[in-house]
């Protein structure tokens, strides 16, 4: 197996993010769900945004922050999604490529816009995303280039991708291509939103060796396992799957492997600021490590100092290098 060209392929919703603080009152007086994902249509997404106060927009999706993470930190990443040939599908190839990420998936053209999300971010950090997919539903079979997967030395998908057929086909097909060359799958379950209309095609992959690697924050376990108990959860999941990271908000991390569990504490932070892309950066960091041969825990390390830094500020992408705050913490990469 020749060496792999690319550290991991990140294959996800492209979505332009649209950033705004709201109070508490305003989630409820828009009856959204504190802290979840919601999928909305081009309607509601007119009248919400209309509804937000100042906003930021910035190039995000769960895959892509994890693609840009893993740049920061001096990785080779590659990104696979769907955007249309309008401005916001400029705005978004521009950013990607202007942080280092491969990006050549073809443009949609004469369809639904460029997705985008509407994030409200409350006093505490919380966010509560309403997303409009538009583009990124057709991502397709024909968008997954053999060539890159099979270069990657994992390649890494977002449970949200798991809705439209056609994007569950391409979701497949890029597993099916990995394994063929000898490489890693890995999937995030992405919200407990996704996890309850997929929970049983997800254990489904994880069951019979579609994914090596899950991630999952306690909610999305526990949900996925249908238990109110993380314990029953991760002994489950331990039974399941090869290797599993488990975030679990301001304690850290807990690496479930088949040597056991192991828990990786959270890295102090002075202010939590925006929680958005917390677990999207604990992946970069951890697949970041995992690629260039560190053992789960020093790769959890990673994980915890990237969303560390990501939390602490606006914004799902990192602010400062990855690799200057892994030096710091004494790591040599």
């Amino acid at each position: 197996m020749t060496d792999p060209k690319y550290d991991v392929l990140c294959i996800g919703n492209a979505i332009v993010d649209i950033l705004a603080r709201a109070e508490d009152d305003f989630i409820v007086a828009e009856d959204l769900q504190k802290g979840t994902m919601h999928l909305i249509d081009a309607e509601r997404a007119e009248s919400l945004y209309a509804a937000m106060g100042p906003a930021i927009e910035a190039s995000g999706g769960s895959a892509g922050n994890t693609a840009a993470g893993i740049a920061s930190f001096g990785g080779s990443a590659a990104f696979i999604g769907k955007v249309a040939d309008d401005q916001l599908g400029d705005v978004y190839a521009h950013d990607m490529r202007a942080i280092g990420v491969d990006f050549d998936t073809a443009r949609l053209v004469g369809g639904a816009p460029t997705a985008r999300s509407m994030i409200l971010i409350t006093p505490d950090g919380e966010r509560t995303m309403n997303t409009f997919l538009g583009a990124c539903q057709a991502l397709g079979p024909a968008d997954i280039d053999e060539t890159v997967v099979s270069d990657a030395a994992i390649t890494y998908l977002e449970g949200y991708l798991w809705d439209p057929p056609e994007a569950k086909e391409a979701f497949r097909r890029a597993a099916s291509i990995a394994h063929g060359a000898g490489r890693k799958v890995s999937l995030t379950l992405s919200d407990p939103f996704c996890v309850d209309r997929f929970r049983a095609e997800f254990l489904g992959l994880i069951r019979d060796g579609t994914i090596d690697i899950l991630f999952a924050n306690d909610s999305e376990l526990r949900s996925l396992y249908e238990t109110s108990s993380l314990d029953s959860a991760i002994a489950a999941l331990a039974g399941d799957c090869p290797l599993a990271a488990v975030t679990v908000g301001a304690e850290g991390a807990l690496v479930v492997g088949r040597d056991g569990v192991k828990k990786v504490p959270a890295v102090p932070v002075d202010t939590v600021v925006d929680l958005t892309g917390a677990g999207d950066l604990f992946a970069a960091g951890f697949l970041f490590g995992l690629a260039r041969g560190l053992d789960n825990v020093h790769a959890a390390r990673l994980g915890v100092l990237a969303a560390g830094e990501v939390i602490g500020h606006v914004g799902p992408r990192p602010a400062t290098s990855l690799s200057d705050v892994a030096r710091q913490a004494g790591f040599e990469i």
